[in-house]
């Protein structure tokens, strides 16, 4: 029975990565600091364990007691948009903490190690995004997942260690944090409806992005340990359709059965339109994306609807305030 690392397995994509492997007949061990994740989205028959990737010492010592045969690193820092302004944060928890794992799996001998990468890694004007194109982030958080996977790529070429690397985008879905109000734009509209709050939408709401449901993503990262086809590559996941982030709004009011009301802000800096291309993942893995936007965020809302509203907490330490977009400045 193969052994598996999965970082972030109490937050949102790790919970669901973690529970599409226990089927699969891979052993789970569950590393989540809980900044952002529940011990309640850990599943049954993971083994869970309290702490950080930052902590080197508790690294070692369960790669040294595990000897993991498959790593799948998801624990990270994902708001593109406040990453310019933590960028200390954002390099600490997004580069040095995957590079603590990737140490221990070159140290350990563990067969191959899976990231979640992200398409921010590709930047603007590049669509639809396709893997064989040069990336060019333009916000930290998508400069350092683009710094680990060179540095996995360097990790194979100098010792050996076999890597699979996903872009996924704009996942949404069941057991998402819907009280982080600087990332993940369905939660935030979803959460803001439950306390009778207008949705916020910077700029004129026209950029896109194709919204992907969790349950189209999971299944395929789970299979990534042990297909031959994914070995040493790079794969763009997610949905094929894009949607402006006005009509992703009109959705999610409807299916929760409200009125739409918006509230524009002032646009903040981020990509316009981005969305890619699946064709490699799809032959790969012989899988295309099942769900529509309205049928996932259906879905999405059934479970917030059930969990309830979550209080928006102020990120604590906010490293650059020069050109802070005002909904995010601490009150």
């Amino acid at each position: 029975m193969p052994k598996s690392l999965v970082t972030g397995g109490a937050g949102f994509m790790g919970s669901h990565i973690a529970e599409h492997l226990l089927p699969l007949g891979h052993q789970v061990v569950v590393l989540d600091d809980l900044s952002g994740g529940f011990t309640e989205n850990v599943p049954s028959g993971a083994q869970f364990i309290e702490g950080s990737i930052l902590d080197v010492n508790l690294i070692e010592s369960l790669f040294k007691k595990h000897k993991f045969d498959y790593v799948f690193h998801l624990a990270a820092y994902a708001a593109e948009g406040l990453s310019h302004f933590i960028k200390r944060f954002n390099y600490q928890n997004n580069l040095i903490g995957s590079v603590n794992l990737i140490n221990a799996a070159v140290n350990y001998e563990t067969k191959r190690f899976i990231f979640t990468s992200s398409i921010a890694v590709y930047g603007t004007g590049q669509v639809p995004m396709t893997e064989d194109m040069t990336p060019a982030p333009e916000d930290s958080y998508g400069i350092s997942k683009y710094a680990v996977e060179m540095d996995l790529k360097s990790s194979h070429e100098l010792f050996g260690l076999d890597f699979v690397i996903f872009r996924p985008h704009n996942v949404y879905g069941e057991r998402q944090n819907i009280g982080d109000k600087y990332r993940n734009v369905v939660g935030i509209f979803m959460n803001q409806i439950l306390q009778g709050l207008p949705m916020t939408v910077f700029g004129d709401g026209e950029q896109t992005r194709a919204f992907s449901y969790i349950g189209d993503v999971a299944p395929i990262i789970a299979r990534a340990a042990q297909s031959d086809a994914a070995r040493n590559r790079i794969f763009n996941v997610g949905a094929d359709e894009p949607h402006s982030v006005n009509d992703l709004a009109l959705t999610v009011a409807k299916v929760m059965g409200v009125k739409p009301a918006l509230k524009h802000l002032e646009a903040r800096r981020e990509v316009v339109h981005a969305f890619s291309d699946h064709s490699a993942v799809a032959a790969a893995f012989d899988y295309t994306p099942k769900t529509d936007l309205k049928e996932g965020v259906s879905r999405m809302a059934a479970w917030v609807q059930t969990h309830g509203a979550r209080q928006s907490q102020e990120f604590g330490n906010i490293e650059i305030k020069k050109n802070l977009p005002p909904s995010w400045k601490s009150r």
